[in-house]
């Protein structure tokens, strides 16, 4: 469903979500309360996509500002795992700590400085601490990502007291209540952010993360911190894209738009085989680049210029690199993007890498563990190869356009991989195509490796591409692999456009998804 306003928009992966931002704009607060209220709230109503004990990036904007970035990447504690890098559950996986928290902090500090903000933490978080202690319906997302990996979940420390009901059941449509987390949500509310890093709730966090079996300690804690970050941007077309630096792959999502920048995609021809080879050449020169070079850059310097100033990718019938094999990061999370009336606009992705993380429950407080120390390389030596006190890979990448110092475009997705290839699916929609959000997210697309959902190494293109295309596709040796039209594992996002005078918001989220676009 496309929505549309002249004042604000608020599309998240939930409905509740997307009414507690909502609320806060009705309230008089701006995107980043906002933001803030609806993040809080899908740790609550979303907790297998997100959650506190995850991390978050953001990129900011006002118009006739700046665009500015926050990373909230937690760090692999300073005592070294065992079989790092092999675990994808469990204790041994959560080794990192993490950094949501800290950037709502930065976030917060950002809104009231800069962006007027008036808003406390008590009216920020209170829809998330009311859904957690009232309850909240299970979606069918909640429920089907439960039921693919029970078994291994379950076991986990905390995992099945919080998740499952007395009565057993655990299907979508169910009441579920969060009352542990409820009252970490109050104490962050009555105490700030910090708390999460410093004082009683940090040690009782680092005491159920140590019961648990994890070496995360209460210095780990202490010592994690978010950052303001100037964002990396490339042009596309006659604007900017914008996403943020490593260790993030938002250089992946710009690497790919300034090789397609280089070809004109006529708007004509529409979704033909000459522009999904260009994207399929485009994505696997970016993933490869990204698998090479991309690391925490406070350990090993990465070649950010190089990386967005390569060579363009074959053109259509002169491919010579058939196969789309990639070192494959998985990732589920959550997108959020908010257009308030002052002209400010967030767009924050917030994670647990995998659905539930960890799957660890930090003692009594709630908290689900991410394991996002899993995206560190196996290989040793390796740029992305584990350190103490460094940060992963990190699929997380919120996009921004701009065009003549107006943001025109907030965009993202989840899907580890997929977010820089749907974000180049969205934004060549949206620029190029001249489409509108919904239209632009309801397109047929293509994503070439693995999916969170489908673990075949070939080109998965969603079979309402069209004949023609997906048998020149096959002509020309891709590996293709038909999946469903609108399938979920090519990407769940959202999108909030603004006209060029700043009157008119279009909005959407993807129709493969759960989610909601509500505008004042």
């Amino acid at each position: 469903m496309l929505a549309q306003s002249h004042t604000a928009l608020v599309t998240t992966p939930h409905p509740d979500a997307t009414r507690a931002g909502l609320a806060i704009l009705r309230d008089g607060g701006n995107a980043i309360e906002a933001a803030l209220a609806a993040v809080a709230t899908l740790c609550v109503v979303y907790p297998h996509m997100t959650g506190l004990g995850g991390d978050a990036c953001w990129l900011l904007a006002r118009d006739g500002g700046e665009p500015l970035g926050i990373l909230g990447i937690g760090q692999a504690a300073a005592a070294r795992p065992p079989d790092v890098g092999l675990a994808m559950r469990g204790p041994a996986a959560a080794f990192t700590t993490a950094g949501a928290v800290d950037s709502w902090r930065l976030a917060h500090q950002l809104s009231r400085e800069s962006w007027a903000g008036t808003l406390d933490w008590p009216a920020i978080l209170q829809p998330a601490i009311a859904c957690a202690e009232e309850g909240y319906t299970v979606t069918q997302s909640q429920a089907f990502w439960y039921k693919i990996h029970r078994a291994a979940l379950d076991p986990q420390p905390g995992f099945k007291d919080t998740f499952e009901r007395p009565d057993g059941r655990s299907e979508s449509g169910c009441r579920q209540t969060q009352s542990a987390l409820a009252a970490t949500l109050t104490q962050i509310a009555e105490n700030g952010p910090r708390s999460f890093y410093e004082g009683p709730l940090a040690t009782r966090l680092a005491a159920g993360l140590r019961a648990a079996g994890s070496v995360v300690t209460r210095a780990d804690l202490e010592a994690t911190r978010a950052a303001y970050v100037t964002p990396l941007a490339v042009p596309y077309r006659d604007g900017e894209a914008f996403n943020l630096p490593p260790p993030t792959q938002g250089v992946t999502a710009l690497q790919i738009l300034h090789l397609l920048n280089r070809f004109e995609i006529p708007r004509a021809r529409g979704d033909d085989t000459r522009f999904y080879v260009l994207l399929i050449e485009a994505i696997k020169a970016a993933l490869a680049d990204r698998n090479r070079f991309v690391a925490d850059p406070t350990f090993i310097p990465v070649p950010v210029h190089t990386m967005l100033g390569g060579a363009p990718p074959a053109c259509a019938g002169e491919t010579a690199a058939p196969d789309a094999e990639h070192a494959a990061l998985p990732g589920d999370t959550v997108w959020i993007g908010v257009r308030d009336p002052a002209g400010g606009s967030v767009s924050l992705i917030q994670s647990l890498f995998l659905d539930f993380g960890s799957g660890v429950v930090a003692g009594d407080t709630g908290v689900l563990w991410h394991n996002r120390g899993a995206a560190f390389s196996l290989i040793a030596g390796h740029p992305n190869a584990w350190a103490p006190g460094k940060r992963p890979l990190h699929t997380l990448s919120p996009a921004l356009y701009r065009k003549n110092g107006r943001v025109r475009a907030i965009y993202g997705s989840q899907g580890g991989d997929g977010q820089p290839q749907t974000l180049a699916h969205i934004l060549t929609r949206l620029v190029d195509f001249g489409l509108d959000p919904f239209t632009a997210l309801a397109r047929p697309r293509i994503h070439v490796g693995p999916t969170f959902l489908d673990s075949r190494k070939g080109i998965k293109i969603e079979s309402n591409v069209g004949i023609a295309a997906i048998h020149d596709l096959q002509q020309f040796g891709y590996p293709i692999e038909i999946v469903s039209a609108l399938n979920p594992g090519t990407g769940q996002a959202g999108a909030i456009t603004v006209n060029a005078g700043g009157s008119l918001l279009l909005g959407a989220h993807d129709p493969r998804s759960e989610g909601l676009c509500l505008g004042l």
